[in-house]
């Protein structure tokens, strides 16, 4: 499964990527900001209800790296899903970044 998670320099597992002339393929990366309105309670909550297989526990240790880093790499992947994930997540109200293709 193509999910990182952790501070954005840290890399748990390479993102597979699609062959040549997709358009879409590739690792696209879902980036969460750290910001003085959300909770660390509801920042751990949304990722483990929105990013496949985080925990609440994970979440937590996910929220902690953005408040101490400044941001965090949620998910990279496919662009179909990590606009999925974008969009749910700033709905959410989370403060995200660009999505970005890496």
């Amino acid at each position: 499964m193509p999910i990182i998670l952790g501070r954005v320099s840290q890399t748990l597992e390479l993102p597979r990527v699609d062959g040549p002339g997709s358009g879409l393929g590739g690792a696209w990366k879902v980036i969460v900001r750290n910001d003085d309105h959300n909770t660390f309670e509801h920042v751990a909550r949304t990722l483990a209800r929105v990013i496949p297989g985080v925990t609440l526990q994970r979440g937590h240790e996910i929220a902690n790296v953005i408040h101490n880093a400044g941001r965090a790499l949620v998910y990279c992947g496919q662009h179909e899903p990590a606009e999925h994930y974008w969009e749910q997540l700033k709905g959410a109200g989370l403060t995200m970044a660009p999505l970005e293709k890496g």
